[in-house]
């Protein structure tokens, strides 16, 4: 097997050629992003579709080529994707009943440099609000792989976040939570590329570490089947508090308390790189060791 890149959205350009060939269903719609970085044969070209920095046509299109039975992978930046056609993602995927594999890139803050019109950490919180969304938050370029492959066949609307951050390897070759480790004092929930910055955030405290590469649908079972006592800590690369009401939902019957860690919902008005964003949003090994601890104290 040839050598494959390691960065998640380095890893969806080079394999965007063997999904389009895989599917004959399939066809890529882009917004710019990406147009100069997939490389095709001319057999598989005219099944990718430029439609320049139109976010809302981008939706649109998806909508209108899913229901000619056509599979659309539509690919842009976060905001690009979810917050600007915002709409088109209701009517003409939701309301029409159609699906559509939408994988994004610069998740939160990548492109720190490029300000708020390049942040992306509502981006979850939003499809919330809409019904039967599949969300994957992959922490490993190999996790980001098989998560586009089971994703293409389907009808269904999935979403597929790709980050710059990565996990040293991959954690998990499922939808469901992998425990990670056990412990007797609570339990933390680290979401896709924050899982080895919580492992180390909690390297010798008594909790349990979950492990979720996929949080829609959230797999409260395993939560529920591994809960020691009854404190829980999600540790989310986007905005915090997003995964709050599937915990309670999972936990329905059992007194519980919850810490939502994640991208604070203040604009800190500053750019910097995305490690002093971590460091702000309290998303570094210190930060995260500090609200665990305060917390289960």
């Amino acid at each position: 097997m040839a050598h494959r890149p390691a960065d998640q959205r380095e890893r969806f350009y080079a394999l965007l050629p063997e999904l389009l060939d895989a599917e004959p269903r399939a066809v890529a719609l882009l917004a710019d992003i990406g147009a100069g970085y997939v490389d095709l044969p001319d057999r598989l070209a005219r099944r990718v579709v430029n439609l320049g920095i139109r976010e809302q046509l981008l939706v649109s299109a998806a909508g209108g080529l899913a229901l000619t039975g056509m599979r659309p992978i539509v690919h842009t930046f976060a905001p690009f994707l979810v917050e600007r056609p915002y709409e088109q993602l209701k009517l003409d995927l939701g309301h029409q009943d159609t699906g559509a594999l939408l994988v994004s890139a610069g998740a939160s803050y990548d492109m720190a440099g490029a300000g708020e019109t390049h942040f992306g950490s509502r981006d979850v919180a939003l499809l919330d609000t809409l019904d039967g969304w599949t969300v994957h938050v992959p922490g490993h370029a190999d996790e980001a792989e098989a998560q586009l492959r089971a994703a293409l066949p389907g009808d269904d609307r999935v979403y597929v976040r790709l980050s710059g951050a990565s996990n040293a390897a991959a954690l998990s070759t499922g939808p469901g939570m992998t425990v990670l480790r056990r412990g007797s004092r609570g339990t933390v929930v680290a979401v896709g590329p924050l899982a080895d910055r919580t492992l180390a955030a909690v390297a010798d405290l008594d909790v349990t570490v979950l492990y979720a590469p996929t949080v829609r649908p959230f797999d409260g079972a395993t939560l529920r089947a591994t809960l020691s006592e009854p404190d829980v800590v999600l540790v989310e690369p986007y905005l915090a508090g997003t995964s709050s009401r599937v915990v309670a939902d999972a936990l329905d019957g059992v007194r519980h308390r919850l810490l939502g860690l994640g991208v604070s919902r203040a604009e800190l008005r500053r750019y910097g790189d995305p490690a002093d964003h971590d460091a702000a949003h309290g998303l570094d090994v210190a930060g995260i060791r500090r609200s665990v601890q305060r917390f289960l104290s």
